[in-house]
């Protein structure tokens, strides 16, 4: 009897369960206008081992969706739902964005990041290439289910230059854009422009504007100032890693222009060399002659003014003698 009686009882406060809380909701449709919330992924290092780094990110507020181990064979934990935010981006912005916790996965690298040498220089540490290994495939399968372009996956100096450094220059950047993952600058076109920037360096405002352009947070000054060379030096990290002093130099501008001129879009055009010939020099200028004032003519002698010539005398006819005996008389 007491066999059955407790069946009955637990069947009884089955039915008195109390309903789930809310409306019922039908899931027979499915809209076809939607898309992640998740438009940027976003790589950092921890800057701590394999414990710290687990006790870290589950027991305080900072947080990322995943965590890869540095072992001998790394573990890949979840730490977070990638439908809910983690706290992993802090104060960031990357173009026309904002505040990249709300719209980011994060995925945090065990790493000890770098160590400061006595004169002031930065060592980094490498990434073991297990570990490459076993990320790469999550960054994969992570931007093929968001739909994250190239453009957006990103490391955390790009979303935060002026207080973070990581995943630093010794990150492989350019074998995830081996596989198509990372937006990465076409070495043809880098060699076809690098002479015009090698002839004329752009100046200071054109950088800033070209940072600004490619998704960096940066003031236009128009001055070399440290917020800068910050920005410079993140940019530097990730494309020209061999030389991340912040230098506004030829290279920098050239991987710039790349970056920021759409693959179908013209670039600017090496104009050839001008062969000048050489102008030989004017021969020095003669003093100058000094002028002689002409020698005025003596004056000529006066010409005696020409005496009139005195007529010669008209002889005057001679009257016939009258003969007075030959008279005509009346």
């Amino acid at each position: 009897m007491k066999h059955l009686i407790v069946p009955v009882i637990l069947a009884l406060l089955a039915g008195c369960a109390t309903e789930p809380i809310g409306p019922k909701i039908d899931t027979t449709y499915n809209a076809k206008g939607q898309a992640s919330r998740a438009r940027f992924l976003v790589l950092h290092y921890t800057v701590s081992d394999n414990p710290t780094s687990i006790k870290i990110l589950t027991e305080q507020q900072v947080s990322a969706h995943y965590l890869v181990t540095n072992d001998a064979q790394p573990i890949i934990y979840r730490l977070v739902d990638e439908n809910r935010a983690a706290y992993h981006a802090g104060v960031s912005s990357w173009k026309a964005y904002t505040q990249l916790n709300n719209s980011s996965i994060g995925i945090e690298i065990v790493n000890p990041g770098f160590t400061v040498n006595p004169d002031g220089s930065r060592l980094f540490y490498p990434f073991p290439q297990a570990q490459m290994d076993a990320l790469l495939p999550l960054v994969k399968d992570i931007v093929q289910r968001h739909g994250i372009a190239p453009e957006n996956v990103l490391g955390h100096s790009d979303i935060a230059p002026q207080r973070k450094q990581d995943p630093g220059p010794l990150f492989p950047w350019a074998r995830l854009a081996q596989e198509g993952l990372v937006l990465w600058p076409d070495a043809n076109r880098v060699a076809r422009i690098r002479p015009i920037f090698d002839a004329t360096l752009p100046d200071v405002a054109w950088f800033q504007r070209k940072l600004a352009t490619h998704g960096y947070g940066i003031g236009q000054t128009g001055v070399l100032d440290q917020q800068t060379r910050t920005v410079l030096q993140a940019f530097q990290m990730k494309y020209r890693p061999a030389d991340f002093a912040g230098n506004p130099d030829a290279e920098t501008a050239t991987l710039l222009e790349v970056l920021t001129t759409p693959a179908n879009a013209p670039l600017p055009v090496v104009a050839p060399p001008v062969i000048t010939m050489p102008v030989p020099p004017l021969p020095p200028a003669s003093p100058p002659v000094p002028v002689v004032p002409e020698t005025a003519p003596a004056p000529a002698a006066p010409v005696p003014a020409p005496t009139p010539a005195v007529p010669a005398p008209v002889p005057t006819p001679s009257t016939p003698p009258v003969n007075p005996a030959v008279v005509n008389t009346p």
